[in-house]
């Protein structure tokens, strides 16, 4: 381990550029977490290299990226390895989580890299998935990097660096959650294609969607602890925190029963209806 205080570790894995060494540096950190110091009251500097990621995939605007059917083999790569993309970035999410926020409670910090951690797992899982996918044609197997991707999630951690509220509002219990809703959907195109790689990516969307609802009950977890901590009213302020901060505008249809176990409310739910 670079590092022998926890958060710092967390911002060395996350300025880490090889997947797999940072996949296997989150894992270590989590594994020893208990064993190693926490200073919740460090400022750390942030690094210039942040997030340390590889040079492919070619990060392009979100509106040019090619839509991605599962009913050709070149077109369920393409959907894997959108999804991959999206928990590599949750990985880095979760570090960043660690790092930058001082002041927080020793659970903030063990939960987030616990989160890190299970994105690190959904990342191999997928990467794995996408390796083993046909690949006629082409020289070289399917792997991360092959098609391009968007840096959306990131923009959104960079844009609430300065906002703890906002960050928990709009990263885990926002863009995160709306990979809720969007599991089913993929899995029915997935069951619609019946390929075998689609049954198996069928199995990988059940493991990610069961932790993912973890993650995000986390994200509402210390969404509320903060607004009580500042006697904010957590609806009224995600309204202007998503105003504030040009957060995408959430489309039906809602996964109700993933939310809820991921605790939201009822009024919560009933608000996302009223702002489609």
């Amino acid at each position: 381990m670079h590092a022998h205080e926890l958060r710092a570790a967390a911002l060395h894995a996350l300025c880490c550029a090889d997947c797999d060494d940072k996949c296997r540096q989150v894992q270590a950190l989590h594994a020893q977490a208990d064993a190693l110091p926490l200073d919740t009251g460090a400022t750390l500097r942030p690094s210039p290299c942040l997030p340390g990621r590889p040079e492919l995939p070619r990060l392009i605007d979100p509106a040019t990226v090619p839509a991605r059917s599962p009913f050709t083999a070149e077109g369920h790569a393409a959907l894997v390895h959108a999804i991959c993309h999206i928990e590599f970035n949750a990985i880095n999410l979760a570090l960043d989580a660690v790092w930058r926020f001082a002041g927080m409670p020793q659970a903030f910090y063990l939960d987030w890299l616990r989160v890190a951690a299970e994105e690190a797992y959904h990342f191999s899982l997928l990467r794995a998935h996408l390796r083993s996918l046909p690949h006629a044609g082409r020289p070289e197997p399917w792997d991360y990097g092959s098609f391009d991707a968007h840096d959306g999630l990131w923009l959104m951690c960079e844009k609430t660096a300065d906002d703890i509220v906002a960050r928990m509002a709009l990263v885990p219990r926002t863009l995160e959650a709306r990979g809720l809703d969007a599991s089913p959907l993929i899995q029915a195109k997935l069951r619609q294609a019946g390929t075998p790689a689609a049954q198996e990516a069928i199995g990988l969307l059940d493991i990610i969607l069961r932790d993912e609802v973890g993650h995000v009950a986390i994200g509402n977890h210390w969404y509320r602890w903060l607004c009580e901590r500042q006697g904010l009213e957590p609806i009224a302020h995600y309204r202007t925190l998503a105003r504030r901060y040009s957060a995408p505008r959430l489309k039906p249809p809602f996964n109700e029963d993933a939310r809820r176990r991921a605790g939201f409310s009822q009024a919560e739910l009933d608000y996302l209806q009223q702002i489609v």
